[in-house]
């Protein structure tokens, strides 16, 4: 049996061409990279917005990490709500 077939934690991946561990796996990508590949590619099968904030999450830790960035991700007209809020309005 595959490992990539047995996934513990439900199915949203089962029905991906590559599962992002295989992506990743193949181009030698860091955790960060890696966790946003996993967000964006499950965000419609699993957690919505949420897995979109998550991966903006990610992308912030990348700039900062990287490149020395500290940047302020907010959605456009949500400056002064926090993210649960974000999501509990369906954005």
């Amino acid at each position: 049996m595959d490992i990539i077939s047995t996934q513990v934690g439900g199915t949203h991946y089962e029905d991906m061409k590559i599962p992002p561990v295989e992506y990743i796996r193949a181009n030698n990508l860091d955790f960060f990279d890696g966790n946003v590949i996993k967000y964006v590619s499950r965000h419609r099968r699993k957690n919505g917005a949420e897995d979109i904030l998550k991966a903006m999450d990610y992308l912030r830790m990348i700039l900062k990490y990287e490149y020395g960035k500290n940047v302020s991700i907010c959605a456009q007209g949500f400056e002064n709500v926090s993210d649960k809020e974000i999501i509990d309005r369906g954005v």
